[in-house]
């Protein structure tokens, strides 16, 4: 892991002068934090370009050029020829659709290209194919956003998804990053509709040394609500909700999403903090619908994009940049902890067209 955090300033807690004590008094709480780009962590520590990457930063953009392969392979080969012609937009073209790019996304960066290229004067295919990946990394830029923690004490975190998209396992691996911080992290199995999700869950609470509410059979929300009370009980510095994967046209499952951050919301009037969404990059623009879906029922405030290793289908996080830019917080290329990191607009692209 490489510097997945960075410290923020905690709001000042106002208390009456007045008021005495009820109970011994709780530690300290622990200095907020943001889930960092590891863009930023990287400036910070080289002090000029030519101070090598971190070997663990250098290991992610290895894995990440890995996962992308198929879905660069097909746009880089139209840069194999010697002209810059129409025949050489056409292809790319073809190419950005294939890759799940959307129609809009690819209208916008062919029209963009073509002024980089005008403007740059450019003569060759490889100047334009990197001139491609500048105007898509501008294109992704407003996806990139840290993940603050620790303005509220517990943050909330309900994280939605459909099933097989890899919601419990992002869970997990998010909830060693934070442990190994040094953060509190206390799990809510709230994903009673799929059979084995609560000891899956729970699997990753042991691994992590971490604690988790759960009910035998209990109804989701409740159960939400007993664990968003139990954090503020205990101190935690932060709930993470697992919800039942679940399908946007299931109409009676997403009224129950609904109705999960209804109730957290009673147990604490600020909660949700963060509404997280996690989506498989393999099912490309159908992974923007359901963006567009979860987002319209609970007003979505980040994504973690799972398993681009292996799909020929990347140009989505194109598609969600160009009709609905919600913050990527992280993506992830593989099973293992290492596998999910942060997501840097620029270091997509250069993988994406390495």
């Amino acid at each position: 892991m490489f510097s997945f955090f960075k410290k923020k300033s905690p709001p000042p807690d106002v208390q009456s002068p007045a008021a005495a004590p009820t109970q011994a008094p709780m530690a300290p709480v622990k200095p907020p934090v943001a889930i960092a780009s590891s863009t930023d962590v990287s400036s910070a520590q080289a002090t000029d370009a030519n101070v090598p990457a971190p070997a663990a930063r250098q290991g992610w953009m290895d894995r990440l050029k890995a996962g992308l392969r198929k879905t660069g392979s097909n746009i880089t080969t139209v840069f194999t020829g010697t002209r810059i012609d129409d025949d050489l937009y056409e292809e790319l073209e073809t190419a950005l659709l294939m890759a799940d790019t959307g129609v809009k996304a690819t209208e916008y960066l062919l029209q963009d290209l073509k002024r980089r290229v005008k403007e740059a004067k450019a003569t060759q295919p490889p100047e334009v194919k990197a001139l491609l990946a500048d105007a898509i990394a501008d294109l992704l830029q407003p996806l990139q956003k840290p993940l603050e923690i620790g303005a509220h004490h517990p943050t909330v975190i309900m994280v939605a998804g459909v099933n097989g998209a890899g919601k419990t396992t992002s869970i997990g691996k998010l909830t060693k990053h934070l442990a190994d911080d040094g953060l509190s992290v206390l799990l809510a199995a709230a994903d009673t509709f799929r059979a084995a999700a609560k000891e899956q869950l729970a699997v990753w609470a042991d691994r992590n040394t971490v604690e988790i509410v759960s009910q035998q059979g209990g109804d989701p929300a409740a159960v939400s609500f007993d664990a968003v009370t139990a954090g503020r009980a205990r101190g935690r510095d932060l709930v993470l909700v697992d919800t039942a994967g679940r399908l946007p046209t299931q109409q009676h499952l997403m009224e129950e999403l609904k109705k999960i951050k209804r109730v957290v919301q009673k147990a604490d009037a600020t909660a949700p903090h963060e509404v997280l969404l996690v989506i498989d990059g393999n099912t490309g623009q159908n992974a923007l619908a359901q963006v567009k879906a979860f987002d319209e029922t609970l007003g979505l405030t980040g994504l973690i994009v799972t398993k681009l290793d292996g799909t020929a289908k990347g140009g989505v996080l194109c598609a969600i940049a160009r009709e609905r830019p919600i913050p990527v917080y992280f993506i992830g290329v593989g099973e293992q902890l290492q596998d999910l990191e942060t997501f840097d607009a620029r270091e997509f692209a250069q993988a994406l067209l390495n």
